[in-house]
Parts: structure tokens; sequence; C-alpha cells
């Protein structure tokens, strides 16, 4: 079969082809894979599939070093999410995407979208979405730009998933003048589903119906995937790429799956997520051995005159593909014409592994499937040390003298917007729509009750975070990639959880630089040894390179997603101190770990040094000497420590309790801003009523963990003592409010630059 030229088309060439992205030797294998010059609309499928968005070719050599297996996986990576065993015959579903450059790009729509994208990798595996996360990075709130960015991303967050009924409960904000020209805009999303009942996103059934639900299809979004595999050149307009959402449509299309997947009606299902149309038919077919033909003249378009090549690498949102039972397509029509949505047959499964588009009585585009999906370019990319490395982890802390007045330090690492409250963010969100969420946004970790799938309670508790140092992660990509994954763990921890599983999001500049690819393997190694060490499998994910301008790439971020679950009857745990006369207890071991730290940052203008050094084995042994104090019932609060250290963990937990501390510390050799700011890992500082002092101390010493009595929770004011003599002395309302409104503060007082 002859497939049709559009003399109205531009001509394909080498040239082209470099315009969309594909080197010459990428250029060269689509010829050869479709045995001709590619048309128009072929070259541009190529250029989308192969994408490093969409086909993780410089990545995908490192990633399979990561471990996916675990007697709590349900479903490990390869499909649109991830799932973990939560008991009764249910399973956790979740994922974490990127959606950076169009957040740069337009901040409200480029974050909504992000959102919205991620629900349909959920929904689409037949999990009821139940809660919303993310992880933002922005440069200096001192810059306009910058304020602006995140004003609008977080505005752009909050009306989607406040319109969509899913609650955001979770999430983590940086601020670091190496994201001023490249800001990151991660969402995560988890769902409930039946361990029995997930959907896959395969083209099964030769003959079966494909067919198109959902919003119909316009020109918002095309080439969003190239976009999001290139780094931004100076003054480059890409807001056309960008795509556009529409919440309340996205709540229908959620139930009008979930009322499908109910019944017995299809055979696959998949999102039009990056790439839209092309990936999700190319994705299904390849995943079942299958091929597929569409008639592109039945394709819902909104807008008039719209071109196959339009068609296919359209980013509209709100839309989903699926392969019906024969005779079905009734069936399927019937329940999204309730919701007010499209449903169109637009073509079949076939057996011949091609998929094959027609529009206007002719043939635009036939690709061999597999090689198309599956044999993207794989790169082993030259790995080089950073040149600045050694300088930087050469830098002693011990040459800084101490500050004068740590009173003032606290205080001001209170109102960092890194440490400081996200009020001002969480506020915004709705975090109680849907009723399950027992711990809010601003503990350790988000905490939901799990329903079953008639609502009832099961009494066990599902737990959620995301994480990472990316400061660590600069200076040693391995540690701080290792350290991320710990401190989601004590985070689920801290909150009563046992943690199952993780997601990661690899935020990282230009693969083509050694430097950069050697931080992408080391961190890839870091996550792998921790999540072994941490029996948290990964069972999904995401990578998003390029992100750099003008030559100056991100530090790398590899975020973690995490999620536990809560069990042995105990309820959840809260970071915030709840009684007068509680006492106080450190767990874990305080070292010299200033390296890299917000202290260092801070107060004294630097990033530099050695990031604290994690123990694995110590680290799993201080969670599980946690979860077993727990299981006594005797933990009133728990929170782990990160940054800022000792000093700021203490005053978080008193600022959430409305009430002082009292402790004293011995310094064991170390200097006082070491015992205050140190940031060393595998710590909590946690509370118990007195009356259970020996269950406490029994407990602990039986499990081998370091821990020391510090004093107890009291008064209106934050008081810490290092070797008897007081060295912070801070009113609690002073630091509550330095904590509180740093960052609306901030945000005021910029508004008129």
């Amino acid at each position: 079969m002859s497939v049709y030229l559009n003399p109205d088309e531009p001509e394909v060439t080498a040239g082209l082809g470099a315009e969309f992205g594909l080197t010459a030797d990428e250029y060269k294998t689509a010829c050869e894979i479709v045995g001709r010059t590619p048309t128009w609309t072929e070259l541009g499928i190529f250029s989308v599939m192969w994408s490093e968005h969409c086909s993780y070719k410089s990545s995908r050599v490192h990633l399979k070093r990561l471990p996916t297996e675990g007697p709590q996986v349900v479903l490990g990576p390869g499909e649109n999410a991830g799932a973990v065993d939560i008991g009764d015959g249910l399973c956790a579903v979740f994922k974490m995407e990127s959606h950076n450059h169009p957040s740069f790009i337009e901040p409200v729509q480029g974050a909504a979208t992000g959102v919205g994208g991620i629900l349909r990798d959920v929904f689409t595996m037949g999990a009821r979405p139940v809660a919303l996360l993310n992880s933002l990075r922005f440069g200096s709130l001192s810059r306009p730009q910058n304020r602006y960015l995140f004003s609008h991303v977080v505005e752009g967050i909050s009306h989607y998933g406040n319109c969509v009924g899913v609650p955001t409960v979770g999430g983590e904000v940086y601020f670091n003048d190496i994201y001023n020209q490249n800001c990151l805009v991660n969402a995560m999303c988890v769902g409930i589903a039946r361990s029995d009942r997930l959907f896959m996103g395969v083209a099964k059934g030769v003959g079966n119906p494909v067919m198109y639900v959902g919003a119909k299809t316009g020109r918002d979004g095309i080439h969003g995937a190239t976009m999001a595999s290139e780094e931004f050149g100076e003054n480059e307009e890409k807001r056309p790429t960008v795509q556009v959402g529409d919440p309340f449509t996205e709540k229908l299309l959620i139930e009008a799956c979930m009322e499908l997947m109910a019944q017995d009606h299809i055979e696959g299902i998949q999102d039009m997520g990056a790439a839209g149309l092309t990936s999700s038919s190319c994705e299904m077919a390849s995943r079942a051995g299958t091929g597929i033909e569409m008639i592109l003249d039945d394709v819902p378009c909104r807008e008039e005159g719209m071109t196959p090549y339009e068609m296919m690498l359209s980013e509209s949102q709100e839309r989903m593909l699926l392969v019906a039972r024969p005779g079905h397509e009734d069936a399927v029509r019937a329940i999204f014409e309730k919701w007010d949505l499209e449903a169109a047959v637009v073509g079949k499964v076939t057996d011949d592994g091609m998929l094959r588009l027609k529009f206007q009585g002719n043939t635009v585009c036939e690709i061999p499937v597999h090689p198309l999906a599956e044999q993207a370019p794989r790169y082993e990319r030259p790995m080089a040390v950073p040149e600045y490395l050694d300088a930087l982890q050469a830098f002693d802390p011990h040459s800084l003298a101490e500050p004068k007045d740590f009173n003032e330090v606290l205080l001001a690492l209170l109102a960092a917007p890194t440490i400081a409250s996200k009020e001002w963010v969480f506020g915004q969100y709705d975090h109680m729509v849907q009723v399950n969420t027992e711990v809010p946004p601003g503990s350790d970790a988000a905490v939901l009750r799990i329903r079953d799938e008639n609502g009832n309670d099961t009494g066990r508790h599902l737990a959620m975070t995301t994480d990472c140092n990316s400061r660590h992660c600069m200076l040693n990509p391995y540690t701080g990639a290792a350290l991320a994954v710990a401190e989601c763990a004590r985070n689920i921890v801290a909150s009563g959880g046992r943690p199952l599983g993780i997601t990661d999001c690899m935020n990282f500049g230009n693969p083509e630089r050694p430097d950069i690819m050697w931080q992408f393997a080391m961190a890839v190694e870091g996550i792998s040894d921790a999540c072994k060490a941490l029996d948290a499998p990964v069972v999904s994910g995401n990578v998003s390179l390029y992100n750099e301008t003008l030559g100056q790439g991100i530090y790398p971020t590899p975020t973690i997603g995490m999620v536990g679950i809560v069990e042995n009857g105990r309820s959840p745990v809260t970071a915030s101190f709840k009684d007068d006369g509680d006492i106080i207890v450190l767990v874990g071991t305080t070292a010299d770990d200033l390296g890299g730290s917000e202290y260092l940052a801070v107060w004294h203008s630097r990033e530099q040094g050695l990031p604290p050094q994690l123990d694995l084995t110590r680290a799993r042994a201080t969670n599980d000497a946690v979860l077993k104090l727990m299981d006594t019932g005797c933990v009133k609060s728990c929170h782990d420590l990160a940054e800022g250290g000792l000093a700021v963990a203490l005053a978080e937990s008193a600022i959430g309790g409305r009430i002082g501390c009292q402790v004293g510390i011995e310094s064991n050799g170390l200097r006082r801003d070491e015992v205050l700011f140190s940031e060393s890992p595998s710590r909590f500082i946690l509370t118990v009523s007195p009356a259970n002092r020996d269950v406490m101390t029994e407990t602990l010493t039986e499990s081998g963990v370091a821990f020391a009595e510090l004093g107890w929770v009291r008064g209106d004011r934050i008081q810490m003592g290092i070797d008897r003599k007081l060295t912070v002395d801070v009113a609690l309302a002073a630091a509550a409010d330095t904590f509180k409104n740093s960052i609306a503060k901030t945000l005021e007082g910029g508004a008129g630059s």
C-alpha cells in the first residue's frame, strides 16, 4: 500500500529532521524503518516518539539498575503507573511526572496540565485518585520573575486539583538561584484500586475497535514532548507548545472511566499524555505485539481543518484511547455520552504490526509499531566527574567562625523560604475533599484513611511524601539521592507508616554533557542502594532532562515520592508537640554534618563541603526501632530531622503544637553550630509522657539504637542549652510569626517590583 504524499506539506529531508530534534543517524534509521523517506506526518511521529521525553534514550541503560521487585509490588515500571499491595485485595497506584518546561513558559497552564496528566496516569489503571502531591523548585524570591512563576504555578496546581475534586495533601518547595531559568514542577498522584482489576495500556484482540474518548482534539501542545527534550535558548517563544487544561472535563472523564472499568467492556486503555494520540496508539500496540489502523477523519476535533500531523501530535488534555471488546461500542458510547464526553470509534487493532493512518481516503502514515515504540536509539553517553566537585567537597566548615548570636541564626533559618512554613502554598489547596485526609499538609507525611471499593473504612492508613535535597545531590549525587530516599522513609516512619515503594522524577540538565550524565548515573546508584536497604522498590518514575538554559543547568534533582502503610493498629502520628510536661527524646546520632547544609547556605552564603554521610544499615535499624516504639502506643509526636537540623526540628514541633520546649544537649566534642544545625540523617525527635518513660527506654535500648532524653515540652519559649549553657532562647510567638509568615511577607514586599 502506497503512502500519500501531500504536495502542500514541506519536503522531508535530513535537515528538516534536525529541526525536529532528530540526529543524522536517527533520521537515517527512521528512513530504514519505513523503507523510504518519511512523510511530514511520519517525521513528526518519529520526532516525538524518539524524543528524550518519550524514549528515555539517554537514561534507560542506567534505569535498569533500579530495584523494581518485592513481595509488596503488584505492578512495577512499564505501565502508566506502578502499584503496591495495601491489604484486603487493594493496591495503591502511584506515579510522579515532570511538567518543568511548560510551567516555565506558562506557569498556570503548565502546572495545571501537569496535575491533569498525572491524574490520568493513575485512573487509566483503574484506580480512583485519592491524593495529589507535588515537588517544586524556584529561583530566589528576590527576583520578580521567580515570584511570578511561584505564585502562578501554585495557582495552576490549586485550580486544577480543587476543581477536579482530588485533595492536594503534601509536597515540598525549595528555592535556589540555580533554578532562576529552569523551575521544576513535579506532580504526583496516588490512587486506590482492586489488585485484580488493574487495566493495562494494551491493544489486544485483532479486529477489536479502537475508540477515542474524552475531550476534543485541538492545536494546543503540538510538539510538547519535543520541547520538553530541549534546553532553552535566549528569547525563545514556545507558548503554543503548552497544553490547556479543563479540570471540570477531567472530573467527568474520571467518573466515566470508573463506570466503564466497573463493567466488562474494554481490553485496554491509555491516556493521551506526552505525544498525544501518537504515543498512546503506538505504545498500546507495541505492548500487545499488534498493529493499529486509524481513520483520522473520525477523530473528534474542536478546530476546523486539522491535519493528520496536528491530530497525531496534539497534546490536548482530558483524552483517552481504549480498545473495546467487539460489540461493546454502543455500551462505551452510552457511558461517555452520559457524562457529556466524546466517544468515537476511530480504528481497529490489526495483526500486521503497523501504525497505519488514513485521512480523506488516503494512507498518510505507515510505520512498523515495535521499532517506533521500542527501538528508539539507546545512548551510553560519556560520563566525567564535574571539574568543580573536588574544590567544593574540600571545603571545611570548621574554617568558619561560630555565630555570636544563635537566636538570630535560628530565626534566619526559620525565615528562609526553603525551611519556612509552606502554609501560603497548601492553604490554597483543598486537602479535605473526599474527607479521607487524616494528617493534612504541614507534618512529615500526609496520611489518608484507606476505604474499600464500597467506601468502608479498612482501619488502615496510607502515608505519602515527596523529598529531595538538591544541594546535597550537587555535592555528591550518589549520597544526595540516597539521602532523598532515606528522608522519605523517615517522613513515612515519623507518621507511623512502613515504607512500601517509591516513584521517582529524575530532573537533570543536558545529558550530552559528560558531567551531567555522571550525575545521573550516580544518582541512580544512590537510589538503588537506598531502596534495597529500606525495602522500598521503585514501581514507577519519570526522567526530565535538558533542564538547562544557555548552558546553565539545574542542580541534579532526583525527586522521590514514597508511599507507606500505617498498620498494626497504629494511629497516625504528627510532628507537633502535644502536652506540657512530655519528655523530648532524640533518636539517632548527631555528627559534624554541616557540609551542604541550609545553615551554611543561609548564614554563611556557602554551598560547599561534603553532604551528610548516610549509613543505610543504621537508617533501617533506626526506622524499625521508632516503629517498634510506636507499636507500644506511647509516642505522642514524632518529627524527622532534615534541613536546619535539630534546632529547626524542635522549633517546628513547638510552633506546630503551640507550646515551647526546654532542652539540654551534650556536645560530645562537636561545635555548637554542629550540635544545633548539623543535618546528620537517621534522626528523629519524639515525645512521650513521663508515665511512659520506662517503656520508651526499654524499647529503644532493646533495639540497639542511640537515643537521649533532651528535656521537656514546656512554656512559651524555645530554649536550648548546650553543655548546660543556654545557647538558644527565643519566644515561641516570635519564632512562629517568622516561620509562618515569611513567604507571604516576601511575596507582598516584592509585589511592586
